[in-house]
């Protein structure tokens, strides 16, 4: 678990919803941050695939998302926007429509051809939508234990099951923190 007073900057981590948040839009959601500065925070939500394929949307670029070549559902702001997140091979140089956040990890313009990309990228998802917190408000957030923040694995972002996302980044970690993955999502059920 990483203490955003202890970093410069949450940007490439993940924000992982813990039971106590109670808003429906996050419920049992991993968010990866794509933005943290002072003025606000931003990220998109790695775990609610649509059934919405990519060619639907995006012309040419379905060849180059995993399985599922779908959207996801970012956030709730802005949903009619567009953003995508990708991962550069290792052995190739960044293209000019690549903006890293966190390593190999970055956005990518949709308004590039995605035909030269192909050999660059070892992940793609798009995401409808996105999160967004303003000054000051994810901290306090994370202060009420509404989020834990976590490193992100190479692979998260572009799971081939990210429905099982939430509870596999929850069983990864030590101690009474991994025993999270098994808490019901109706507690009065149990």
């Amino acid at each position: 678990m990483i203490d955003y007073r202890t970093v410069a900057s949450l940007s490439g981590r993940l924000l992982v919803a813990s039971p106590v948040l109670k808003d429906p839009n996050f419920d049992r959601t991993v968010v990866l941050l794509l933005g943290h500065e002072p003025d606000g925070a931003l990220g998109v939500v790695l775990n609610r695939a649509t059934e919405m394929p990519v060619t639907d949307v995006l012309e040419g670029w379905d060849g180059l998302i995993p399985e599922p070549a779908v959207v996801f559902e970012g956030g709730p702001v802005q949903p009619e926007s567009a953003i995508a997140v990708a991962r550069l091979r290792t052995d190739v140089s960044q293209p000019d429509c690549f903006r890293t956040f966190a390593g190999r990890l970055g956005t990518l313009d949709l308004a590039a051809d995605p035909e030269p990309l192909a050999d660059s990228l070892d992940g793609l998802r798009i995401f409808a939508g996105y999160a967004g917190w303003g000054p000051g408000q994810l901290e306090n957030e994370i202060d009420e234990g509404a989020w834990l923040v976590f490193d992100v694995l190479p692979g998260d972002a572009f799971s081939p099951t990210p429905e099982e996302l939430w509870p596999m980044v929850w069983r990864r970690q030590v101690g009474l923190l991994a025993a999270v993955a098994f808490y019901p999502a109706d507690p009065g059920m149990n």
